[in-house]
């Protein structure tokens, strides 16, 4: 996916934690994270965030909802290609998933006295690829 309008620290923690699983699984993982089920563990981005349950060591972890749903459409659609291309979609585990950082949507806000303030909008570009296991 290019240009999604998604967090960038939130999708490369994601991104970590679906990286080399079969896609059934990370698909029912991103759900239950949409869903507030299941936690995605944090490794990098932990500054100011608390611990979850639910992981076997204590570590810190989010709900990013709005990556997830990104994500997870951004999954089912690299599994429809692969059907297209006559891969077998029972067997397909994620070989390589990415995320970057996109381009800044500029903005501005106007603020009293003459003032503005900057109103910018972080873009991520995600990159997948399905195999056969």
């Amino acid at each position: 996916g290019k240009e999604m309008r998604i967090s960038h620290k939130d999708s490369v923690e994601i991104c970590r934690a679906i990286n080399g699983k079969r896609l059934a699984y990370a698909k029912k993982f991103l759900q239950d994270v949409a869903d507030l089920k299941v936690a995605v563990p944090y490794k990098r981005f932990v500054t100011g965030l608390s611990h979850r349950r639910g992981f076997t060591n204590a570590c810190s972890g989010a709900y990013p909802v709005k990556a997830a749903t990104h994500i997870l459409k951004l999954l089912e659609n690299s599994e429809a290609n692969a059907e297209f291309k006559g891969l077998d979609t029972e067997r397909l585990f994620i070989k390589h998933i990415q995320a970057k950082r996109g381009k800044i949507i500029r903005g501005i806000i106007p603020r009293a006295m003459g003032r503005a303030t900057p109103f910018n909008t972080t873009t991520t570009h995600i990159e997948v690829w399905l195999d056969e296991r």
